[in-house]
């Protein structure tokens, strides 16, 4: 009998396996991929590229982030103390703001169904400028609490600022404080060596949000907490878009120096915060944080309304894209956008677009020199969708400015994590903070004002005039958008 050469059978086995393993993520491809246009390119990257198209399928192409994160966090338990006393309804909300902002009732409609919680009322929120203004408050805060801290971040440097936050840490663990950190495990490594060792060595619990196990030197993985909270015994805190790292410190003459825009935060609204840290927390170490000395009862201190909207691949998918696809749709007067990273999808563009038809002022202001390149050029290669229908573009000159703002109609502002990209707005776990309070509006829409006035516009004519390479590598980077 003829028997083929044992080489053949590997080239034999090989194709099948191939021939399989392609019909398998071209089935999966067709059933799950929500876009058409990306079921479409993927197929035919699988098929022309046999081996290496389903290889990347498997790699970037299956959406294991919401899959594992659902499974993962599946046991849900009730952490947010009863605050009926701060529940804003809809007739104080209308009380709150002024006649012209009545329309502003449906964007808290739309959130309390995106989120499941209530509007609270008696806060205070308050602007602090870069690592000069945040810094020595987050520290303050830390040197004076008595019962408990809780701090997650994406980047918590080991720098000269980063030693000063685990230093202050340490001490209050030794006065007796419950301390609890939570940093990103790939944000961990913009430092080496990470801060971790430092922190656990101090006595201080600590925990890497969703350790990854490829190269460190791949610094874009999913499953990322992009997260920035500090809460300190259970009655305020901190939040907004700043890390933990020394190029903050803008009077201190760092040669990277990066400008941003954080939130101290007092009121009920606390409690929301602190329960998505404890969520963060349960999930990465199994320990539960509910009541004392993680929450505690907290009185009204101020008139801003507000309301947490946690995002995420989880069972927090797209609510803060939702959120601003909704800002956009009900804003009447103007909208001001400030983000450092700029690739909205085109559900959101056509937002964008449509809102600056119907004769709202649209201003989105972006750094002139960004820390991410790729990122600057693929925005870049989308841009002429926003300028042609009428939204202004505003490119601040450096220092580079990492501050993610949003305000409607001086009336409400959403303020937090969340960038204007696929990352933020897909793979990552983000929290944001739903504001409705004029004096807080008018205070970011001064910031962005400020930063207008030093900015230069971005012209439709300057993007179409690029030269051919320009656009041929913008336009490649464009196609990498969803993993920039």
């Amino acid at each position: 009998m003829y028997e083929l050469p044992e080489q053949l059978w590997v080239y034999y086995l090989t194709g099948a396996s191939s021939f399989v393993l392609s019909l398998v993520t071209t089935g999966h491809a067709i059933i799950y991929k929500r876009d058409s246009r990306a079921a479409v390119g993927w197929v035919g990257l699988i098929w022309f590229a046999p081996i290496l198209g389903p290889t990347l399928y498997l790699l970037l192409g299956i959406n294991r982030v919401r899959r594992k994160a659902s499974r993962i966090r599946r046991e849900e338990y009730d952490l947010i103390p009863d605050l009926d006393d701060a529940i804003c309804t809809s007739a104080m909300l209308a009380e709150h703001l002024s006649d012209d902002a009545s329309h502003l009732l449906e964007m808290a409609r739309l959130n309390e169904r995106l989120t499941n919680l209530p509007l609270l009322q008696g806060n205070q929120v308050e602007p602090l400028q870069n690592g000069d203004e945040a810094y020595p408050a987050m520290l303050s805060a830390i040197e004076h609490a008595r019962a408990s801290i809780t701090l997650t971040s994406y980047i918590f440097d080991n720098d000269r600022i980063g030693q000063r936050f685990a230093t202050a840490l340490a001490d209050a663990v030794q006065r007796g404080v419950e301390v609890r950190v939570l940093i990103d495990a790939v944000g961990a490594r913009y430092s080496l060596p990470p801060i971790t060792h430092r922190l656990r060595s101090l006595g201080i619990r600590t925990a890497r949000f969703m350790p990854s196990y490829l190269p460190w030197t791949t610094p874009y993985f999913n499953l990322r907490s992009h997260r920035k909270i500090l809460i300190v015994d259970g009655e305020y805190g901190f939040t907004g878009g700043m890390n933990i790292r020394a190029a903050n410190m803008l009077a201190e003459h760092e040669p990277h120096p990066i400008r941003d825009t954080h939130f101290l935060v007092r009121g009920p609204v606390i409690h929301e915060l602190q329960a998505t840290f404890a969520e963060d927390w349960h999930f990465t170490t199994q320990e539960i944080l509910r009541g004392e000395p993680w929450f505690s009862s907290v009185s009204p201190c101020g008139d801003v309304i507000a309301r947490v909207i946690s995002d995420g691949p989880d069972k927090n998918y797209d609510k803060m894209r939702s959120a601003f696809q909704g800002a956009l749709a009900i804003a009447e007067r103007h909208v001001k956008i400030m983000t450092p990273y700029f690739l909205p999808d085109a559900a959101l563009i056509g937002a964008l677009n449509t809102c600056s038809l119907r004769g709202v002022q649209v201003d989105i202001v972006l750094p002139l020199q960004n820390n991410l390149k790729m990122v600057a050029w693929a925005a870049m290669a989308q841009m002429w969708q926003i300028l042609e229908w009428g939204c202004q573009v505003w490119m601040t000159p450096p220092p580079f400015d990492h501050s993610k703002l949003f305000v409607v109609d001086d009336r409400l502002s959403i303020i937090g994590s969340s960038n204007w990209d696929p990352r933020s707005l897909r793979l990552n776990f983000e929290v944001g903070l739903e504001c409705y309070d004029s004096t807080l509006s008018e205070q970011l829409s001064q910031l962005i004002d400020d930063r207008i006035r030093a900015a230069d516009a971005l012209t439709l004519n300057e993007v179409n005039s690029r030269h051919l390479p320009r656009k041929l590598r913008d336009g490649v980077a464009r196609l990498f958008a969803p993993y920039l």
